[in-house]
């Protein structure tokens, strides 16, 4: 046996945090790091080869900065171990290693705290759980806020947090008299497009990220997903470099064009932040504070800036405080009752819907999709189409990059797919293919017409639309924001209905 340590320090694939709690108050003397790589963490979804090997790549960097400040580790890589669970390892390392208690900072996965919890109970040895820096309020901060609420609305809590930072106040006021900038952030390219883009900066794989790209080419040769394109950042400093380009080259631009979408254009002007973010490469606040110096050293508009603050200090605290607030039931919410298996393309690409095989291509290609692609086309489709909502909160789990449950779940099942019955959306993101017509050039390639909705050349999302709002209408009645839709529904006869549902019959049949 070896020597007892007196802390075990568990660092998990999403907490690479160098001024993580748990590391600022141990003791590299007496306290060992332990970390392991399972197969659980890429199976439990179906996960995209560039999430495992962007997870496993970080992991493995990060063992090294945390050696370097002489830390000792027991660190498992998937090559030295048969075990397929994370708990399996840890239960065979606390007999070991024989620590006085385990420390843990708060898992972005309940059932990873689950797990982890139950092993150190069976096995008797303390579980202290430790506050997570990294995020500007906690899961108590936000239910504090939440206690009482019927409706837990963004805008309120955002507000309350941007109070309490002083991100972008004059004072007691926000900076340009308004606390958002939505109606000027909805802009398209138009016809022209947009024109040349500043690529962002790319990170070829050195020789340990190598390594584990091999690995998961042998290991997990059946995922899906490519990793030909495989450039995220994996360290601390390239997190750093990451931000820094997206600062000086495309922030002044993200704001007005934030909602528009551009065939064959995967970044446009997007950060390409939350990765490097929900690994805990980067903080929440640093990224903050480096886009309101830009508004303020005259770099970069308002507008801007106040609408990427928001998706972080808002959207990404928010998401968080609801998942813990209401996990475990969270993921099993299907308020509109959606009955259908998710349909195959989405694991392939391989659709007639141009809109759709642009972003499931692309993030098939990359394990990535910006915001609107991921709402207003893969999850508009999903929602019009009736899939339950879990089997749609586990496909955007398995395929992007920057997925962890905590951040994940609430965005597909509340906010995408309306599963949480109103809870985090005032109404469901519903709309026609005219929606997508107007903010990108994809119909222009699509053999399907947004403005039918009945027939062979009938755009399938305008027709799911109508048979969406037909099947759910007494249950949308119920939603205020709903009504002009619904009574635009009234407009629409039987007999047409009726030919709107058998269409929408037949192609789900077809795609199911």
């Amino acid at each position: 046996m070896t020597d007892p340590v007196r802390h075990l320090l568990l660092v998990l694939g999403d907490q690479l945090d160098a001024d993580s709690t748990l590391l600022q108050q141990a003791d590299s003397q007496q306290d060992r790091v332990w970390m392991a790589e399972v197969a659980q963490e890429a199976t439990h979804v179906w996960s995209h080869k560039a999430r495992i090997t962007l997870f496993l790549a970080a992991m493995r960097h990060f063992r090294e900065a945390i050696a370097a400040q002489g830390f000792a580790a027991t660190y498992h890589t998937l090559e030295s171990h048969r075990k397929t669970r994370l708990g399996e390892l840890l239960d065979q390392d606390l007999k070991q290693l024989r620590p006085a208690a385990v420390h843990l900072v708060l898992p972005g996965d309940y059932r990873v705290y689950q797990e982890i919890r139950e092993v150190c109970e069976a096995a008797g040895v303390p579980l202290e759980l430790l506050t997570d820096a990294h995020f500007i309020d906690s899961p108590e901060g936000f239910a504090d806020w939440a206690r009482g609420r019927k409706q837990l609305r963004l805008e309120y809590y955002y507000r309350v947090l941007r109070r309490r930072t002083g991100l972008l106040m004059e004072q007691d006021q926000p900076a340009g008299d308004k606390w958002n900038f939505d109606g000027d952030n909805r802009k398209t390219f138009g016809r022209e497009g947009p024109g040349m883009l500043p690529a962002p900066l790319a990170f070829s794989p050195d020789r340990s990220t190598s390594e584990v790209m091999a690995l998961v080419e042998q290991r997990f040769a059946d995922h899906p997903g490519d990793l030909a394109s495989f450039d995220w950042p994996v360290t601390r400093e390239q997190a750093l470099e990451a931000l820094d380009d997206f600062i000086r080259h495309r922030l002044p631009a993200f704001g007005p064009y934030q909602d528009a979408l551009w065939q064959d254009e995967p970044w446009l002007y997007h950060s390409r932040l939350s990765a490097a973010l929900n690994l805990k490469l980067l903080s929440p606040m640093e990224v903050c504070r480096a886009a309101e110096a830009a508004w303020r050293e005259g770099q970069a508009p308002l507008q801007s800036v106040e609408g990427f603050i928001r998706q972080i200090l808002g959207w990404r605290e928010y998401v968080r405080g609801l998942y813990w607030y209401r996990m475990p039931d969270y993921l099993d919410g299907n308020a509109l009752a959606a009955p259908h298996d998710l349909p195959a393309f989405y694991w392939t690409g391989e659709t007639d819907m141009h809109c759709l095989a642009q972003a499931i291509g692309q993030t098939l290609e990359y394990g990535y999709a910006h915001h609107i692609q991921r709402l207003m086309v893969t999850g508009l489709y999903a929602l019009l189409f009736g899939v339950r909502p879990r089997a749609v909160h586990e496909w955007y789990l398995a395929v992007y990059v920057d997925a962890v449950e905590w951040v994940e779940a609430p965005n597909t099942i509340g906010m995408s797919q309306f599963g949480d019955g109103g809870l985090m959306a005032s109404k469901p993101y519903c709309a026609t293919g005219k929606y997508i017509q107007r903010m990108s050039n994809y119909c222009g390639d699509c053999r399907y017409s947004p403005q039918q909705r009945v027939g062979d050349e009938a755009c399938p999302f305008t027709t799911l639309y109508w048979d969406f709002l037909h099947r759910n209408r007494e249950r949308l009645e119920r939603i205020p924001r709903m009504n002009m839709q619904l009574r635009n529904l009234q407009r629409i006869d039987e007999a047409e209905m009726r030919s709107i549902t058998a269409t929408a019959r037949e192609h789900r049949k077809r795609v199911g």
